[in-house]
């Protein structure tokens, strides 16, 4: 297809409690008149994220117990083509597509999806990979975590959020940080995700070639491992929950 006429795709990543479901409400609530396919991937059996996305007449799907970048990398090509069938019958009507990927994700292998599946390489087009930064805990995590680094590198746009939560020269030696990670994405602050809508849909950020200058085997299917320092569980029962019981343990855990 002509770029004009295919589906562009935003993937929206950001580690843990970066605000990117803050910022998927934002997006969603805008008046600026496209209709959205939401694909939200949580890693755990019991979905949280899409209890707090605004209730709308957007076609949401969720994919849950496994990372978007691996495990379930095969529902994630499921599921566009299945959105596209959908669309194509008149089934569906959306004008783009959002994905918002788990905290531990990858985007990396995301992003190859659109360009190593036929189908799907041609009818979507890969539009940018906006990346959260959680100013309050990006240093720790940078240092830590291997898909923190991942996230700041593919990026083609960084939204620094909670920068009230810490200084103005916290916030400027972030900033240079990631920079030098990345120094061809904007980096901006973002205050509970008011950005202007202009800045995150159509901004035609994606670039192979640069992709592959940092990364050359990208268009390898390569094996993917995560770090399991970040776990997810369900607990049930049947009485009433305590919830200061709760933050008593946690409380006493940390």
């Amino acid at each position: 297809m002509q770029q004009d006429n295919m589906v562009p795709v935003t993937i929206l990543t950001g580690f843990l409690g970066s605000g990117k479901t803050t910022l998927l409400n934002r997006i969603l609530k805008e008046d600026h008149g496209h209709k959205i396919a939401v694909i939200e991937n949580e890693c755990g059996e019991i979905g949280v994220d899409s209890e707090i996305i605004e209730k709308s007449d957007e076609q949401i799907v969720e994919m849950n117990n496994g990372c978007i970048c691996c495990t379930v990398r095969g529902d994630l090509i499921r599921i566009l083509g299945t959105l596209k069938e959908r669309r194509v019958k008149g089934e569906l009507k959306f004008d783009r597509v959002v994905i918002e990927t788990t905290g531990m994700a990858d985007p990396g292998p995301v992003a190859q999806t659109f360009f190593t599946d036929e189908d799907i390489g041609n009818y979507y087009l890969l539009d940018s990979i906006l990346t959260l930064v959680d100013a309050k805990h990006a240093s720790k995590q940078l240092d830590e975590f291997h898909e923190a680094q991942e996230q700041v590198g593919f990026a083609d746009r960084i939204l620094l959020s909670k920068t009230d939560l810490v200084s103005d020269e916290d916030v400027q030696a972030l900033a240079e940080r990631i920079r030098r990670m990345n120094p061809r994405a904007p980096v901006k602050k973002v205050h509970f995700g008011e950005a202007p809508i202009g800045e995150l849909l159509d901004i035609r950020g994606f670039n192979l070639n640069a992709i592959l200058e940092l990364d050359p085997e990208f268009l390898v299917d390569s094996h993917h491992e995560h770090h399991d320092e970040v776990e997810s569980f369900v607990f049930r029962a049947d009485k009433p929950f305590d919830g200061d019981k709760l933050e008593q343990f946690l409380s006493g855990m940390i």
